[in-house]
């Protein structure tokens, strides 16, 4: 049950950080302004809307804090008022990077805003445009009625006299909170997934610094305070007390919710970390969690690791849960294909192959109906897998025209291309990894 403390509103300056499209360099600015802020000695939280792992790399290393997700279909609106109010009752300041843009999806970043009452900051990419910046700026600000607006901000700018041409037309109303230049240096580098991992760019601090500095921010600019409220709690059974789960992650293994983590605790589990890059067995465990990564950038260290591969058939050959979720899924095949056609031999638990392949092969929101329950998650991947195995499920995309997603039971194995976020259904989670 809350305390009288936990359950009080809790006020605290927010923003949430979008754009008219995906590519306008959100993730930049948000890491800028979290890193501005906290060198001014605010204790900055920020959160990521809609389901991604690479962004949310860049801006905890920006903020300091640990980055958790909130989405609308994936965790709930009582899970993201929870996350909310959370951060709220120790921090100076919330950030809050939307998806895509400002009004794609059912559940869009501009509905979360609008739901909470969180202002928005619209970052807009000035370097191909003029006076259109205001305009694209009025529409967004406009478009939807009611929604909390808080300005402008403008990113890849050539210099001085090309931001003042961007924002000479903006009405007073629609303020400007500052300018980042184009600069390669600020820049954050991308590969066919997104972002790369924020641990793979050796100059990830110095970029960060710099962006922080270029913003020209003042040490007073805080936005406007936001009331979070707590919303009712779901009380979480100790189902899974006295199991312990191995927890791949490493650079090829990297995709983890922190909201998976905790849920995985808060049922009982201890967790335990591999590698298996740089392991070559697997701790003492009861079950096993592969999520995703980058496999197929990880080739010949997979193959190479012939008793880290030994120690997974001993695991599988003893019949205990394992949960292997898209490149997870993929390291228990037979083999992978990369782009330029390479290939290497993987675990071959699972009978099959995947091959990567230029163009995307699905996206989207997904729920997975299990015996043990109910899953949502996404699904984001170039690969394409070939297996024998005939699914015992199929995924059901969010939107009426999403491309189902094969499930399969192996043993116990339960694999899919499917990102599961966990606190979706928490009953789920201790039925799957439960010996």
């Amino acid at each position: 049950m809350e305390t009288e403390i936990d359950a009080a509103v809790r006020t605290c300056p927010a923003l949430l950080i979008s754009a008219a499209a995906s590519g306008q360099g959100k993730t930049t600015v948000t890491a800028a302004l979290a890193r501005h802020h906290r060198n001014h000695g605010r204790r900055v939280r920020v959160f990521k809307t809609g389901p991604d792992f690479l962004d949310p790399m860049i801006l905890q290393q920006a903020s300091g804090n640990p980055v958790y997700q909130l989405d609308l279909w994936m965790g709930g609106e009582d899970h993201c008022r929870n996350l909310l109010h959370a951060a709220a009752c120790e921090a100076d300041l919330i950030l809050i990077e939307g998806v895509m843009g400002l009004f794609d999806g059912d559940l869009s970043s501009a509905d979360l805003a609008m739901l909470l009452g969180i202002p928005v900051l619209a970052v807009i990419d000035g370097s191909a445009m003029a006076q259109t910046f205001s305009a694209l700026a009025h529409g967004l600000a406009t478009y939807r009625p009611g929604l909390p607006f808080a300005g402008v901000f403008a990113n890849r700018v050539a210099g001085e006299r090309h931001y003042q041409m961007l924002v000479e037309g903006l009405p007073q109303a629609l303020p400007v909170f500052g300018w980042l230049a184009r600069d390669a240096e600020i820049a954050l580098p991308e590969r066919h997934l997104g972002l790369v991992q924020a641990a793979e760019i050796k100059n990830i601090e110095a970029r960060i610094e710099r962006a922080a500095a270029a913003t020209g921010l003042s040490n007073s600019q805080l936005p406007t305070g936001v009331g979070f409220a707590p919303a009712a709690r779901q009380p979480i059974a100790k189902q899974l007390t006295g199991v312990t789960i191995a927890v791949a992650r490493d650079a090829a293994f990297a995709f983890l919710y922190r909201s998976n983590l905790e849920l995985l605790e808060a049922l009982g589990a201890e967790l335990v970390f591999f590698s298996p890059l740089d392991d070559t067995t697997l701790p003492d465990a009861d079950a096993l969690y592969l999520p995703g990564g980058y496999p197929e950038l990880h080739l010949e260290e997979l193959a190479a690791g012939e008793s880290m591969q030994t120690a997974m058939r001993n695991f599988y050959a003893a019949g205990r849960p394992i949960l292997a979720e898209c490149g997870g899924m993929m390291y228990l095949l037979e083999s992978i294909t990369d782009a330029v056609g390479h290939s290497a031999a993987m675990t071959g638990l699972l009978p099959g192959s995947a091959v990567m392949q230029q163009q995307l092969a699905n996206i989207g929101m997904h729920a997975i109906d299990l015996p043990e329950g109910t899953l949502r998650g996404h699904t984001f991947h170039y690969s394409r897998m070939n297996s024998p195995l005939q699914p015992v499920a199929f995924s059901k995309a969010a939107r009426h025209h999403g491309s189902a997603e094969p499930v399969y039971r192996h043993g116990g194995i339960t694999a899919s291309y499917v990102h599961a976020y966990f606190p979706s259904s928490p009953a789920a989670v201790a039925r799957l990894f439960r010996p």
